[in-house]
């Protein structure tokens, strides 16, 4: 008996601290699945032992104290609260109880849903709301009434003539899913600490001793009950309330309903299970409640709970657990994605063995690490996911913080992080196994390599059968690989063709399959740089890189600084482009498809136009080498520094720096391998000169450099033939609005695009408008023949 009454003395002191972690200090410990299983444990060992119950044990209470703060309100009616149902079981024993208090065959029940929120009593007097409070202990609780009249859904004022002396309206204060969202999203950016769900949101929001602070969030109410009432007669049934409370203009959520029977009780926990992931808020089970209140009378109450009501819970969604380690997931398109192994774990219905941390910033916001005790959810089809650590269940000596790897997991490329965006990723883009299916994808692409008939299906069958590992393998296919492909996909999918079944092998689609991959050897210049999939690198950078470098070889070797000066190109995308001709595993690749024949078509010597792009002041501050601007660039060019003696330079001082610029110039260079990338940067100009021609032979068009914007559906211009004029005058084709956009040309069905077109008071021009400006400068309009969207 001594280790009973210890047990249950343990039991009552840690479910008074959740209870006081929950509703005092908004900041819950563990999830409402495991305190109901301490409270459940807790219930039988006190019925079981009756004499060592406690006085003050939680089972005799509905929640906890009120906060200091807030002025003591007492309850006319206390709010009790009710006890719950798991599974079929419970509620099958429960309607037996009733229809056996009530001595009837079957039983009429409202069932509402069960809000995940904050309960709330509205004291109406003469129909005007002069009172709120929280639920606090059941019998007293705490004064929010200046907080509640900022929530817009509650009416200050009953829409009713003749409203009763007194009412007391008992409901739910929450926060919608997107409004929670919202504040989250304000919170990040405020560098405030985020919420972690609607419920905690909601409560920490209403119990703002400042209600300008609950003004700026959106709360939402439902009404659920009643307390006290004076001056009116109390409805017949609960659905009558309901229906009573929503001519008095208070908010009644329309999901309320009225069943017969444990048929119907357990139809409408079903049918709220199946929208649950629809509803605009967060619910935790629904509740049932004898529909007449005759009948909610005669069964009374028990001593924290009514008999006439249930509450039956959706299966947790929420439970705690450990991380046993810390692995990343790489995604399709090279996304690393930190992911936590658990302890096995029931939630939401399934046994968890992972949850995704998103990415490296959530698990420093977080500080999940190895050997910690985490708070687990999981709602519906949810990816599971780690909500928070239970900090005072961190393992000692607390074990190191969280660090991503260096190089991808799969293919060993390494990972690249770039500036201000949250996702890292491999650059192995063309090597690493876990991004072959859409490498091959996009490199196949219509705009791209245009290897027409190599869908979709038959790049998922390729990959499968371990007959393709990368782009150039393509080049390598046989008949009897594709043959071979099909015949395992067929088996695979259980089918067998018409063809096989009349003992015949179709060869026809494997041959054309076989042609188009062979004519796909000689594409253009800017075609090869696209299909390769390089990050940020879309048609337009594709096309800026072949015509002012000229040359593949030259593309794949140019840095970082000499992609910087190029036209449209800027810091992320030049770091993004030489990043990825880096990178060995690209770099085998990228041979690969070479020795197997892929050649672009169309190169030439670096355009003239590069001459002035190659101008040491411009390089020098392309170097992105910390203060050192273009204008101080070009203070020490003017002094007779080059590239050259730069490299060799020990002292910076003595060219009139300011001493932080001259200590960072210094800094940098005593960098490893900063020094070389100066000579080589140097050494790449010299010979980029040598192969310009002359700056006589070129010809600006009037319309060089600028950019247009193609949006909607021509009249007679495909997106093409428009894009391929507006080039040849010499223009370029982006795919978003800017302030630096010379013309945006929209057609019929124009969207976001026009209208931000208009918004920054930019030139638009129609079709027509477009052939006449080409025309002006020199760009005879050709003939179109098919129209197509320019979106």
């Amino acid at each position: 008996m001594t280790a009973v009454a210890a047990r249950m003395a343990a039991l009552g002191a840690e479910l008074n601290k959740h209870l006081h972690a929950y509703h005092v200090l908004d900041a819950p410990t563990i999830p409402d699945a495991e305190y109901d299983k301490l409270f459940l444990e807790l219930q039988q060992l006190e019925a079981a032992h009756p004499g060592l119950a406690q006085p003050d044990s939680p089972t005799l209470r509905v929640g906890a104290p009120p906060l200091p703060q807030f002025e003591q309100v007492t309850h006319a009616v206390p709010m009790l609260s009710l006890n719950n149902g798991f599974n079929d079981d419970d509620i099958v024993n429960f309607d037996r109880r009733v229809r056996e208090g009530l001595d009837a065959v079957q039983v009429e029940y409202a069932a509402e849903v069960k809000y995940d929120g904050l309960a709330i009593n509205l004291r109406y007097v003469d129909g005007v709301l002069v009172q709120a409070a929280t639920r606090g202990d059941g019998y007293t609780g705490e004064d929010v009434t200046a907080n509640v009249k900022t929530i817009r859904s509650i009416p200050l004022r009953l829409d009713t003539p003749h409203p009763p002396a007194v009412l007391d309206v008992r409901g739910e204060v929450l926060m919608f899913k997107a409004d929670f969202e919202r504040m989250n999203e304000r919170q990040r950016a405020a560098g405030h600490k985020e919420f972690v769900n609607p419920r905690n949101a909601a409560a920490g929001t209403l119990r703002q001793l400042d209600s300008r602070i609950t003004s700026q969030r959106k709360l939402s109410f439902f009404a659920y009950g009643i307390g006290a009432l004076e001056g009116a007669p109390m409805p017949e049934s609960h659905s009558a309330l309901l229906d009573w409370y929503r001519t008095l203009g208070l908010p009644v959520a329309r999901e309320a309903s009225v069943v017969r029977g444990v048929d119907g009780l357990l139809g409408y926990y079903r049918a709220i299970g199946a929208s649950r992931p629809t509803l605009p808020y967060e619910i935790d089970g629904v509740v049932y409640k004898a529909n007449s209140l005759r009948d909610q009378r005669v069964l009374g109450y028990v001593s924290r709970a009514p008999r006439f009501a249930l509450a039956h819970k959706f299966p947790a969604e929420e439970a705690l657990t450990t991380v046993q380690a810390i692995e990343v997931q790489v995604g399709r398109t090279g996304a690393i994605t930190p992911v936590a192994r658990l302890a096995s774990v029931f939630v939401g219905g399934v046994n968890v063995t992972n949850a995704t941390l998103h990415n490296e910033d959530e698990v420093r916001r977080k500080d999940v690490r190895v050997g910690d005790t985490v708070i687990v959810r999981r709602a519906g089809d949810v990816i599971p996911e780690v909500l928070a650590v239970v900090l005072d269940k961190r393992p000692e000596p607390a074990p190191p913080p969280y660090e991503l790897p260096k190089h991808c997991p799969v293919c060993g490329s390494h990972v690249v992080r770039e500036e201000d965006e949250a996702i890292a990723r491999c650059s192995g883009g063309l090597f690493c196994s876990a991004q072959r299916k859409e490498a091959i994808r996009h490199f196949a692409g219509r705009r791209m390599m245009d290897i027409e008939g190599l869908g979709d299906r038959y790049i998922d069958n390729l990959v499968e059968a371990g007959l393709v590992h990368g782009v150039s393998d393509l080049y390598r296919l046989t008949l009897d690989d594709l043959l071979k492909m099909k015949r395992l996909a067929d088996e695979r999918d259980g089918t067998t063709p018409e063809t096989v079944q009349q003992g015949k092998v179709a060869t026809k689609w494997a041959e054309n399959l076989l042609e188009a991959i062979a004519a796909a050897k000689r594409p253009p210049l800017e075609r090869l740089l696209f299909a390769l999939g390089i990050r940020h690198v879309g048609e337009s950078t594709a096309k800026t890189l072949a015509e002012w470098l000229g040359r593949f070889a030259l593309v794949r070797r140019a840095p970082v600084a000499l992609l910087r000066v190029l036209p449209d190109i800027g810091g992320t995308v030049a770091e993004s482009i030489a990043d990825f001709f880096a990178e060995p595993k690209n770099q085998q690749a990228i041979d690969a498809l070479l020795a197997e024949g892929v050649q672009p078509q169309g190169e030439h010597a670096p355009s003239a136009k590069l001459r002035e792009r190659l101008d040491t002041v411009k390089l020098l501050a392309a170097l992105a080498i910390p203060k050192l601007t273009e204008p101080r660039s070009k203070q020490l060019v003017e002094q007779g520094v080059t590239l050259e003696a730069l490299a060799y330079l020990k002292i910076f001082d003595v060219f009139g720096l300011p001493a932080a610029v001259a200590d960072a110039l210094r800094d940098w260079m005593e960098q490893p391998g900063h020094r070389e990338q100066v000579l080589a940067l140097d050494a790449l100009r010299t010979d980029l000169l040598a192969q310009l021609p002359e700056a006589a032979a070129v010809v600006e068009s009037a319309l060089s450099g600028k950019t247009f914007v193609l949006t909607g559906t021509l009249p007679n211009l495909s997106r093409d033939q428009a894009a391929a004029l507006i080039e040849a005058a010499g223009g370029r084709v982006a795919g978003s609005v800017s302030k630096k956009t010379g013309y945006v040309v929209a057609g019929a069905d124009a969207g976001s695009k026009l209208a931000k077109a208009q918004e920054l008071d930019l030139a638009i021009l129609d079709e027509a408008g477009l052939l006449a400006l080409l025309a002006l400068h020199g760009q005879p309009a050709a003939a179109a023949t098919d129209n197509g969207s320019v979106a």
